[in-house]
């Protein structure tokens, strides 16, 4: 066989398997982020952390989401038991600017005022296979930029400008999520006990507050 022919051949092997290929690519970028992420619920600032005691002491008054000015805050609803009017955040949607005015509006011991760095939240967590600039596919350091307590949360690794990596000064606000331009989320908000880099092949990560 010539060397045109083979080379012809392969180049069309090739140009079969991308094109094959393409529906995928196409249905994981146009998928809605909040279905491949899955439910992300994360306690509000100040919020006790025991999740039984904060249902018990929250009264379901709503004033938490009135003065939330990103309107981040969400409510379970009617027939979630004894969640039902109990708030939470939703990082995947809209992350929480830790303005506290939530903590100084509410009425019982279900949020109380506490300083900025002292809030948990819980703490980023970065899957490094399907970031931007871990897998080599782009700068980004939109997670960087956006972080309301800086390099002391999230920085970028040391020696390389461009991969990001979660400091334990992270307490969860959950902006690095809403930014993140990939569809599949590959920082997410998770419980404080859990490392901030994702381990593959360990199952479902724990949620927050749940």
């Amino acid at each position: 066989m010539k060397r045109r022919d083979l080379l012809h051949r392969l180049v069309k092997s090739l140009g079969v398997i991308g094109f094959s290929s393409l529906p995928y690519g196409l249905s994981h970028l146009m998928m809605p982020r909040q279905v491949i992420a899955g439910q992300m619920h994360i306690p509000l600032p100040g919020a006790m952390s025991d999740y039984n005691k904060f249902t018990a002491a929250c009264i379901g008054c709503g004033l938490c989401g009135e003065v939330c000015p990103p309107r981040c805050v969400k409510f379970y609803k009617n027939t979630e038991g004894a969640k039902a009017n109990t708030p939470y955040i939703d990082p995947a949607e809209r992350g929480c600017t830790l303005c506290g005015k939530c903590m100084t509006v509410c009425p019982t011991e279900a949020l109380t005022e506490t300083p900025v760095r002292e809030v948990k939240m819980g703490i980023a967590q970065i899957d490094r296979v399907a970031c931007y600039p871990w897998v080599d596919r782009g700068i980004c350091g939109a997670c960087v930029s956006i972080c309301p307590l800086g390099d002391a949360a999230i920085n970028f690794e040391f020696g390389n400008v461009y991969r990001p990596v979660v400091n334990t000064a992270c307490v969860g606000c959950g902006l690095c999520v809403e930014v993140c331009p990939e569809p599949s989320l590959p920082i997410r908000i998770v419980d404080r006990s859990e490392p901030t880099v994702a381990r593959h092949g360990m199952g479902v990560r724990r949620k927050v507050y749940q």
